[in-house]
C-alpha cells in the first residue's frame, strides 16, 4: 500500500477514482440539519464538480440497516462510495454494513458530538464535509467489535448504556443540544445506583473487576477529551476504563474531572490497553445491555472487545487535524 509522504502519519491509502459514484444514506433525523438543507449543499457542490451522487432517505431507524446493506451493494456492483450523512449512531450502522465490502466509506456529519468525523479532520461545517468527500486518497481507520458489533468511538457497559437511554428520551421531549445531554448525564447519576460483578480476561491475565460500568474507546479525541491517553489506537489496541464503585457525590467529582480534561489522574480511574478482552458477569448472566457509538442494544455473554481484522477505508483529509466542531 501507498504511504502519504510528510504527512503527520504514515498510514496506507489508496486511490478514489474522481468519477466513483457516491451513494448517500441520509438520516432525515439526525442532528439540527434539514432534509431539504442537505440536498441543497450537496446539489450545490457535488453538480457543479460534475460528481455523480444519489441520496438514499432514512425517516424510520428501523429501516436504516436494511438500507444500508442495499446501498453497499450497490456500492459493490458500481464502484462507488459509500457515505453515511448523520450523527456517530448513524455513521456506525453504515460503517458495520460497510466494513469487509471492500466499499471506500465517506462521512457528512450531522450530528450532536460526531466524535467519528472531528477525529479524523472531518469538518461538521457540511459544505466543507461536502468538499471532502471529493478527495482522491481514502485511509485506513481502526474499528472496534465487541462480538459482531462494530463501534468507531466506543463500546460500553453498566453505566453508560443507561446514561444513553435516558440522554435519548430527554431529547426526544426537549430537543437535541449538549446541555440537554449535560442535565440527563446529571439526572442518571443521581438515579442510577449500578454494580457490575465482572470476571476479564486479556494477554494479562484473568481478574475480577466491581465497577458501575466499562467503557472500551476507540476514538482518540474522546479519550483525551476527559484526559485518558488515546496513544494505544496507534498501536492496533482499544483502551478500557473502569472506576471503582464512589458515592453520587463521588461520581459527580468525577464528572467534573473529566470535564476539567483530568479524568486520568482520578485514583478511582483505571485505564489499560488491550488487543482482545473477554468479558463475563461472575454470577452467570447471559446477555449485557451494550452500548455501542450511542446505541444500545442487547448481547450475549461473553462479550468479546477487539480490533476488526480489517479497517474502514475513509476519505479524508490527507493531514489529519482534529476538527473543533
Amino acid at each position: 500500500m501507498p504511504t502519504e509522504p510528510g504527512a503527520e502519519e504514515q498510514l496506507p491509502w489508496r486511490p478514489v477514482g474522481e468519477a466513483a459514484p457516491l451513494l448517500i444514506v441520509l438520516n432525515v433525523g439526525s442532528g439540527k440539519s434539514q432534509t431539504s438543507e442537505v440536498r441543497s449543499t450537496l446539489e450545490a457542490i457535488l453538480v457543479r464538480a460534475q460528481r455523480p451522487f444519489t441520496v438514499h432517505e432514512v425517516s424510520d431507524a428501523a429501516d436504516l440497516a436494511r438500507i444500508a446493506a442495499a446501498v453497499v451493494e450497490e456500492a459493490r456492483a458500481n464502484n462507488g462510495v459509500v457515505v453515511a450523512a448523520g450523527g456517530d449512531g448513524t455513521i456506525n450502522t453504515v460503517a458495520q454494513a460497510t466494513l469487509g465490502s471492500g466499499c471506500t466509506f465517506g462521512v457528512l456529519p450531522l450530528g450532536t458530538f460526531n466524535y467519528f468525523s472531528r477525529a479524523h479532520g472531518i469538518s461538521s461545517d457540511l459544505e466543507e464535509a461536502c468538499r471532502i468527500l471529493l478527495g482522491n486518497r481514502a485511509f485506513q481507520v481502526q474499528v472496534g467489535l465487541v462480538n459482531d458489533r462494530v463501534f468507531l468511538v466506543n463500546g460500553s457497559i453498566g453505566l453508560y448504556p443507561r446514561l444513553l437511554e435516558e440522554r435519548e428520551d430527554a431529547k426526544s421531549r426537549l430537543g437535541r443540544s449538549r446541555v440537554v445531554a449535560f442535565f440527563a448525564a446529571i439526572k442518571t447519576i443521581f438515579t442510577a445506583h449500578l454494580r457490575l460483578r465482572l470476571e476479564i480476561e486479556s494477554r494479562q491475565g484473568r481478574r475480577h473487576v466491581v465497577t458501575p460500568t466499562l467503557f472500551v474507546g476507540n476514538n482518540r479525541l474522546q479519550l483525551e477529551r476527559v484526559g485518558i491517553s488515546g496513544r494505544a489506537l496507534d498501536e492496533h489496541r482499544l483502551t478500557a476504563v473502569t472506576l471503582a464503585p464512589v458515592s453520587t457525590l463521588g461520581m459527580l467529582r468525577l464528572v467534573l474531572r473529566a470535564a476539567l480534561g483530568r479524568l486520568g489522574e482520578a485514583d478511582q480511574i483505571e485505564s489499560f490497553d488491550f488487543e482482545r478482552l473477554i468479558v463475563r458477569a461472575r454470577f452467570g448472566a447471559r446477555r449485557f445491555k451494550v452500548a455501542t457509538d450511542g446505541e444500545v442494544e442487547w448481547l450475549r455473554s461473553p462479550l468479546t472487545f477487539r480490533v476488526a481484522p480489517g479497517a474502514l477505508w475513509l476519505i479524508r483529509p490527507s493531514e489529519r487535524r482534529e476538527d473543533p466542531g
